[in-house]
């Protein structure tokens, strides 16, 4: 049966003050869904760091951990429906949002934790070492939920020097229940994947490539995943639908030839997607 379930969701991950990247797409997306969602940056940048240096802010270790817990003082912590972890600044912030997880979880069991551990992409790590294995140690564990890129995927199982990893096997590994591992090899030429390990199987979703500079489809595509999942659909369905609206925002982006996703623009991707994306069961588990 499908029905939002009540409650906030809380998004910990970095803030830009121009584009549509970490919080700022993440807390956008649920929001347009009905959400009510209480944000925590980990990090103030001018703009994503793909676009070139610039200076950022990253608050004091014991000052964010403090915040965490004033969050959910009063028992506040029976009123979260979810947690969602994205970029990190330090080690230390996964201690703090572990420990946030287990204060929300010991007030309310059901409440979900995704965690997108944003750490790398093509072939290399783009945080610090003790920042990656903080996430993979501390927090993988905790998770409901995972959405690591292809690359994150195979450095969080050990796997990163792997010429061709087995992607699924390696999601399959992962400490969370759950895991969609993006830019996963597609069966069709042309398209790219996204590879679903659930406890009812594996999926595979494909759609075609597409021409992208923008950053934040990971962002949208977890927000969406568990927006999807809190409504009450199952694994294959949230996927599919989150897939379909993410393919829909891109396709828009790259059309109009912009550097950063048009969240806004494309907001009834969110909402309504549309754009067709093909789900084949590819194993079970």
């Amino acid at each position: 049966m499908v029905g939002k379930v009540d409650g906030a969701v809380i998004v910990v991950s970095s803030h830009v003050l121009r584009g549509a990247v970490g919080n700022r797409a993440v807390v956008f997306t649920l929001e347009r869904l009905g959400f009510t969602v209480w944000a925590v940056p980990t990090i103030v940048l001018p703009f994503h760091l793909g676009h070139g240096p610039s200076d950022k802010s990253v608050p004091d270790g014991q000052l964010f951990a403090r915040q965490l817990e004033f969050l959910l003082r009063d028992n506040r912590g029976a009123g979260v429906a979810a947690v969602i972890s994205g970029f990190l600044a330090s080690p230390e912030q996964a201690d703090a949002v572990a420990a946030l997880v287990r204060t929300v979880k010991a007030a309310r069991p059901d409440a979900l934790y995704l965690c997108d551990p944003v750490i790398g992409d093509a072939g290399r790590l783009y945080v610090p070492e003790p920042v990656a294995a903080a996430v993979r140690d501390r927090l993988l564990p905790l998770a409901d939920i995972a959405t690591p890129n292809a690359f994150e995927c195979a450095w969080l199982a050990g796997a990163e020097g792997a010429a061709e990893p087995d992607l699924a096997a390696l999601a399959c590994g992962l400490p969370p229940p759950v895991v969609i591992a993006t830019s996963a090899p597609g069966l069709m030429r042309g398209h790219i994947g996204n590879l679903l390990t659930e406890p009812g199987g594996e999926w595979l979703l494909e759609h075609p490539a597409l021409p992208n500079r923008a950053h934040g489809t990971g962002d949208v595509l977890s927000a969406l995943l568990l927006a999807r999942r809190l409504e009450g659909h199952d694994w294959p369905k949230a996927a599919e639908m989150a897939v379909s609206s993410v393919f829909e925002i891109v396709a828009g982006t790259s059309k109009a030839g912009a550097d950063e996703l048009l969240i806004p623009e494309f907001q009834h991707a969110i909402v309504q997607p549309r754009a067709p994306v093909s789900i084949r069961r590819i194993g079970r588990r």
